[in-house]
């Protein structure tokens, strides 16, 4: 096949063009500089708030601010590090009356889509698998910044809440109707591969 003196400009154009689309910013959750925490809270009988976190984790996601649409994020959690700065309790929370973690050793978040909104904010939408158990959930989600960092790398955070009921993942322990439900906030730095 021949092509005419604009033919090769063009095809040029095409492959020069098709060959710079953007690509997705693959990241890893920078847990080894605990630079992430994954936290929770449940009101204790209605008259306070019990605070913990979950001290070993690890995931990745994915970033194209050409299209924040197309973000994903994955986070696996050791059930068993739970802390919620009291052993007993936190053994009482590792039994079969709530995580289970013998039986469920790991609870997983994967992302299915991600709504942007304004102002860096959005709904990030996922299953999350907690007690064997796995639901839909959503996330608002705030982006906190992206840039260098000292070391040489390039980092991007986020900080996203979400609130459940404990049942919907057939934890039945009663601590009364104001305890029902658990927030989380996950605050995630990620490192650029």
């Amino acid at each position: 096949m021949k092509l005419s003196k604009f033919g090769t400009p063009l095809l040029l154009a095409a492959l020069t063009f098709g060959s710079s689309t953007l690509v997705a910013d693959d990241y890893v959750i920078d847990t080894k500089g605990a630079h992430a925490f994954i936290q929770f809270r449940v009101q204790h009988l209605g008259y306070s708030w019990l605070y913990g976190r979950f001290n070993e984790f690890s995931g990745k996601f994915s970033y194209d601010e050409a299209a924040p649409e197309k973000a994903t994020i994955e986070v696996n959690i050791n059930t068993a590090s739970v802390d919620s700065n009291h052993a007993e309790r936190d053994k009482h929370l590792r039994s079969d009356d709530f995580l289970d973690v013998n039986k469920y050793p790991q609870a997983k978040f994967v992302s299915t889509s991600y709504i942007p909104g304004d102002n860096g904010k959005g709904v990030l939408k996922g299953k999350l698998t907690l007690h064997g158990v796995t639901k839909p959930v959503e996330i608002e989600v705030e982006n906190i910044g992206a840039g260098k960092d000292p070391w040489g790398g390039y980092r991007r955070g986020f900080e996203g809440k979400t609130r459940f009921a404990m049942a919907d993942f057939g934890i039945m322990k009663n601590l009364g109707p104001k305890s029902k439900d658990v927030e989380m906030i996950l605050s995630l730095e990620g490192i650029k591969q």
